[in-house]
């Protein structure tokens, strides 16, 4: 009996397309969970049950206290989802022999928003892969959504078609990886043995005439009249058009759907569209909202395919068989038909070895987010994710639910290209969706700037789970901020966006009760508070500095057996984060930058989100939508190379870091010199604690020290910044400690 279940169960996991793992080290982890709750228990109940008298630094201690009491319930919240994460393993190779080339269709969307931030050259690198992908080309259609519709996007996307008809066939040819011809031509030295020097050089010196074309007429910010005439698309711009005031426009400059365009190997092409919503002063537009509608809106009558893959247009392909992978979850015999969406994790090309700004999220990617996908699946990201059509339409998740696979191969109509855009364009315009479902039930949801977080938690809260697969080859890779500034401007907007919606009736812990598991809820909402993590982190890098300047003691002595769980909390927890940024693959000095960059989030970009949310619900400001720059100057990026932090402009940000900084240097020699001064043990005994507190965000802000007073560059802190922060810090002297 035990025999034929064995051999039931091998046959059933024979038929599986993919795999669920744990992740080893669980037990470790889980001990350490419990013994630092019980850590913060007893920090709490000593902050409670001794709180001094008036006059002797009772309001400091109350501070502490509630600033405590946020990081234990923050800390909770963070070690939800950490219990027990999974990891996804596909079985690409099964779903090879089971389906061979019985695939279903996959739209791609590629969204851009500004030629001047996001470089068309850029740009068409990120479409030249996703078009390069191992899958069958007839299968692929990719729709490049130009939300500033420039003809500068739209002339760079018709350079692509044309050479994508040599592009593609030598990528397949040479199975080389990756397929952003920007990023191969780079890492150039590493593949000229695949193919011979004469065929190699032909393919970049094509590549370079074209970016060369392109990056010229961005420049001049004019396409050549010869070149017009190549395409009827080009006569959609006139003198009147600007990015926000023009009708819709639809193009589609390959269909590969017709078997008629072709590479030069004879090879059917992925279907090409340009898209631009239309946009217009008196409606408001959503920003990347509603073009998102329209994408799912137009791809509807042009390809129709049950799967849509969305990325950023600096996310370029790094792994061709991306798409395959997915499909292992969608079609999975035992699971399928629960996934809603696959969502991949965000990676980056352009780290610095020790991760200088923070900006890696290896820990988020495969501890963070593989918790979220054992109570439920991880959050949408806004980019590098799978959905099904149908979900994003609106359909709830049923058992009895069955996919429709051929949709998009047998949708083939005999309808003209001129007609499918005329169609397609009514589609994108300003008023289609005045009075209908859109932006609520249907779609993306609007009101709120992250959409993608209150898209995927819809989602759940409708049935669907979604998976997080993280392949050792990484699925994409884009460009990650290399200035400290457009690091602050990236968070400031996530923080945000992810506040506005932690208080509206899409906070996960009202609109998921009763649908989503509790641990899921609190899983959504590490993100919708940290904003509000900068008023207490603003307070523990200020006023136990201040204390121990001015004489008054917030911790138990060195001598007292209570200051045990404060330092086992204070030590256990930092060894754990960093045993856990070492595994992820960082180095020890780049986890040491990301507690930096910690400090400087919450103290910079997470009290703006928190302001700027603040000043919405008042209605003292509009919600607005940045974009982050993928361009730096050619000095900017020389520092960032060298891991030298920018900051060169006159910020409001640059006076919080420098102020702080000032603050606690000014306080660590002042205490110090009251130690030296008076009875070394006595004071030594009593403000160890906050010695040791104020002399680690010291050693912390070097960096800023150096920025202001030591280097010459133009990327230092700018002397006004240091003056206004020096008059700021004096400032915060004069503050009692009561």
């Amino acid at each position: 009996m035990g025999g034929k279940r064995a051999q039931e169960r091998e046959m059933m996991e024979s038929r599986q397309l993919f795999a669920t793992e744990r992740v080893a080290g669980r037990a470790v982890y889980r001990l350490h969970a419990v013994t630092v709750a019980i850590g913060i228990l007893l920090v709490l109940y000593y902050r409670v049950t001794r709180v001094p008298a008036a006059g002797e630094g009772r309001a400091a201690w109350l501070g502490m206290l509630a600033a405590e009491l946020w990081y234990a319930a923050y800390w909770v919240v963070t070690q939800s989802v950490r219990w027990s994460p999974l990891r996804r393993r596909p079985f690409r190779d099964r779903l090879a022999t089971r389906y061979g080339e019985r695939l279903p269709c996959v739209d791609i969307f590629v969204c851009t928003a500004d030629p001047e931030s996001e470089p068309p050259s850029l740009v068409i690198s990120t479409i030249l892969s996703v078009m390069a992908y191992n899958y069958p080309t007839e299968k692929i259609s990719v729709y490049l959504s130009d939300d500033g519709g420039s003809v500068l996007t739209f002339y760079a996307l018709w350079e692509a078609s044309l050479f994508a008809k040599h592009w593609l066939p030598f990528c397949k040819r040479y199975n080389i990886e990756p397929r952003s011809p920007a990023a191969y031509f780079s890492e150039s030295d590493g593949h000229k043995a695949l193919c011979t020097p004469k065929e190699w050089s032909f393919i970049r010196d094509m590549y370079e005439e074209m970016t060369e074309r392109i990056d010229t007429a961005a420049i001049s910010g004019k396409i050549p009249e010869e070149i017009k005439e190549n395409h009827k698309g080009f006569h959609e711009w006139n003198q009147k058009i600007t990015s926000k005031n023009h009708q819709p426009i639809v193009q589609l400059l390959i269909d590969g759907k017709s078997g008629n365009s072709v590479d030069n190997e004879g090879n059917v092409l992925p279907t090409l569209v340009y898209m631009s919503r239309e946009k217009r002063p008196q409606h408001h537009h959503n920003f990347k909202l509603t073009e998102s509608q329209g994408n799912i809106r137009v791809s509807s009558v042009v390809s129709n395919s049950p799967i849509i893959m969305n990325v950023d247009c600096d996310m370029y392909s790094n792994n061709c068989n991306t798409i395959r992978d997915a499909l292992c979850f969608f079609l999975d015999e035992e699971m399928g038909h629960k996934i809603g969406f696959v969502q991949y994790p965000q990676n980056y090309n352009n780290l610095t070895k020790n991760n200088i700004y923070g900006n890696s999220h290896q820990v988020t990617n495969q501890v963070l987010m593989g918790g979220m996908d054992s109570v439920g699946g991880p959050m949408y990201v806004g980019t590098g994710c799978f959905h099904r059509r149908e979900i994003l339409c609106g359909r709830r998740f049923t058992e009895d639910y069955e996919e429709d696979w051929k949709r998009g191969i047998k949708d083939k109509t005999q309808e003209s290209i001129d007609e499918i855009e005329e169609k397609a364009m009514s589609l994108a315009a300003c008023v289609y969706e005045h009075g209908t479902q859109w932006g609520d039930d249907i779609g993306l949801k609007y009101g709120y700037p992250a959409e993608d977080i209150i898209t995927g938690l819809a989602i759940h809260c409708r049935g669907w789970m979604s998976v997080h697969n993280n392949p050792p080859r990484a699925a994409s890779l884009g460009v990650a901020p290399t200035t400290l500034a457009q690091t602050l401007l990236q968070h400031k907007r996530w923080s945000d966006g992810a506040f506005s919606i932690f208080l509206s009736k899409y906070c996960s812990f009202l609109f998921g009760h009763g649908k989503i598991k509790l641990r899921h809820q609190m899983g959504y909402s590490i993100y919708g508070l940290w904003a509000p993590n900068s008023l207490p982190t603003l307070y523990y890098v200020i006023i136990p500095s201040l204390a121990l300047l001015k004489g008054t003691s917030l911790f138990p002595e060195i001598t007292n057996p209570w200051i045990t769980p404060f330092m086992y909390v204070f030590c256990v927890k930092n060894m754990h984060s960093l045993y856990e940024a070492l595994s992820c693959g960082d180095t020890l000095k780049g986890w040491w930058n990301e507690q930096r960059m910690w400090m400087v989030r919450r103290i910079t970009s997470y009290l703006y989100g928190f302001i700027d949310t603040a000043r919405k619900l008042l209605g003292l400001s509009k919600m607005a939508f940045a974009v982050t720059s993928k361009v730096s100057e050619e000095d900017e990026s020389k520092r960032y190379e060298q891991e030298i932090m920018e900051f060169g402009s006159a910020s409001p940000e640059y006076v919080i870091i420098a102020t702080v900084a000032l603050l606690n240097l000014i306080c660590l020699v002042g205490g110090l010199s009251q130690i030296m001064a008076g009875g070394w043990n006595i004071i030594l005994n009593s403000f160890f604690p906050q010695l040791i507190l104020c002399g680690m965000l010291v050693i912390t802000n070097i960096p800023f020290y150096e920025a202001m007073f030591v280097r010459k560059d133009k990327g230092r802190i700018p002397f006004s910044v240091t003056l206004a922060s020096i008059g700021f810090a004096v400032l915060a002297l004069l503050a009692p400690i009561v």
